[in-house]
């Protein structure tokens, strides 16, 4: 087993190692300049759009519905996890690149809801299929779908092996036993059961649980981080400052915090803010397709309030938190342990059920999100016969998460959930001039129906 392990985690080392980080910000930096700085030109047209899309194409869900089912996967353990421990590996200046990532994260993400619209399909019942499978072989052509097979394979190990099932039923089942001593094996099958009444419903099920839940459970953390920070207001200016000097200049050994050069802090900020809110790994556009919109131009700005919400502001928050507290020096403590001794620290009898409260809601709508993920590559490969044994064996990995050993799994969940990333990245290159020319069209609708209301008003 131990060698195993060590085979795996080297073969981790290479998926998500410096050849994918570039390529992964590389990717946004083209399309950044591509697309002219749209995630900043564009971002007040993109939030206005999340609440009055016209909502008139085809499709299974309103778009808002669509930005929630993609946030209910990405808003999940990555960013109360993945952020600590970017941090504690990288030190403060792991925040930064984690920054650097999401800004050019967000052409990348835009790039991917625009292409998920344009060539998205119709499955044999009557549901909206699209992602990136289907705009490599339509977009680049059959010659490129030996690569949207391997995304949809890809995709489907993430979903049943890792990120959709048991790192998300492993968070939840810990966190409630370290706080409430439940057997994590009930918590288990308790979770198994209410995925069970959701997953079966479809889209519709999913999204209609997911614009309920993630608006709750976003707000809700925000408030809690933003009650740690003020109530350590004298430390926020120098966080800040270490976060800026970190980043540049690397960080000296403090507490229980060994030291971490600029190279660490790159790696760590740019691997676990990708990891967080997904930009360029594929997933987000298969729930994108899925959108009441006739302009791919229209969904791709929603989505991109994706990674603005998911990392600029709560990863942020969640970094900030651990910082003005100092968690993050402390010997011995990580993971979810640094995040859960920040909030305590201002709130001492009711901040460890909060924290057991969000990264609960946080992981369960990640095991929503990524089951629908999972189907639609699923339906990808096989078609519709065989979407209802996908639940059901879904469902029960989910059950069976308390009875496990996990690391293998884990490890594996992560390879897989990079080398998703390789083939929607060739495609996003490869089509970044239809995105270009979507843009276009959807900005001449939008300058045509501003000049119309003009008239009429």
């Amino acid at each position: 087993m131990e060698k195993l392990l060590e085979i795996l985690g080297a073969i981790d080392n290479i998926v998500w190692g410096p050849i994918l980080l570039v390529l992964l910000v590389g990717t946004g930096i083209l399309l950044t300049v591509r697309l002219n700085l749209i995630q900043v030109i564009k971002l007040p047209k993109a939030i206005k759009l999340i609440f009055n899309a016209e909502n008139k194409g085809k499709g299974d869900i309103n778009s808002f519905g669509a930005l929630c089912t993609a946030l209910a996967a990405t808003v999940g353990t990555g960013n109360i996890v993945g952020v600590a421990t970017a941090i504690t590996a990288g030190g403060p200046g792991a925040l930064f690149w984690m920054w650097v990532a999401a800004f050019f994260g967000m052409a990348t993400k835009y790039a991917e809801g625009v292409l998920a619209i344009k060539y998205r399909s119709v499955d044999a019942n009557g549901q909206v299929s699209g992602g990136p499978m289907y705009y490599i072989e339509k977009g680049l052509g059959k010659k490129f779908k030996f690569l949207a097979v391997l995304f949809a394979v890809f995709g489907i190990m993430v979903a049943l092996l890792g990120i959709g099932t048991f790192t998300q039923v492993n968070s939840i089942a810990s966190s409630i036993n370290t706080v409430l001593g439940v057997d994590p094996k009930l918590t288990s099958i308790v979770v198994a059961i209410i995925v069970a009444t959701i997953v079966f419903g479809g889209i519709q099920s999913i999204s209609k649980v997911a614009e309920k839940i993630v608006p709750f459970m976003a707000i809700a953390y925000i408030i809690l981080s933003l009650i740690t920070i003020i109530g350590n207001a004298s430390e926020i200016i120098p966080a800040i400052s270490a976060v800026v000097k970190g980043a540049f200049t690397g960080t000296a050994a403090v507490g229980g915090f060994a030291g971490a050069t600029i190279a660490q802090a790159i790696q760590k900020g740019i691997a676990r803010g990708v990891f967080s809110n997904e930009s360029g790994l594929g997933s987000a556009p298969i729930a994108a397709a899925a959108a009441k919109t006739e302009w791919p131009a229209e969904q791709g700005l929603i989505s991109m309030t994706g990674t603005f919400i998911d990392t600029i502001i709560i990863c942020t928050l969640t970094g900030l938190s651990i910082l003005v507290t100092g968690s993050w020096k402390l010997e011995g403590v990580e993971g979810a342990g640094v995040t859960q001794l920040a909030f305590s620290s201002i709130l001492p009898n009711v901040g460890p059920y909060l924290i057991m409260i969000c990264l609960s809601l946080f992981a369960f709508t990640t095991i929503l999100g990524w089951c629908y993920y999972g189907e639609r590559c699923l339906e990808y490969l096989a078609g519709v016969k065989a979407l209802n044994i996908y639940r059901a064996v879904f469902v029960v990995l989910v059950g069976i998460t308390g009875f496990l050993n996990l690391e293998v799994i884990w490890t594996l969940a992560d390879i897989v959930n990079g080398l998703m990333a390789f083939p929607n990245l060739i495609a996003l290159l490869g089509l970044s001039g239809v995105v270009v020319n979507e843009t276009k069209l959807y900005m001449k609708h939008i300058e045509k129906k501003e000049r119309e209301n003009k008239v009429n008003c």
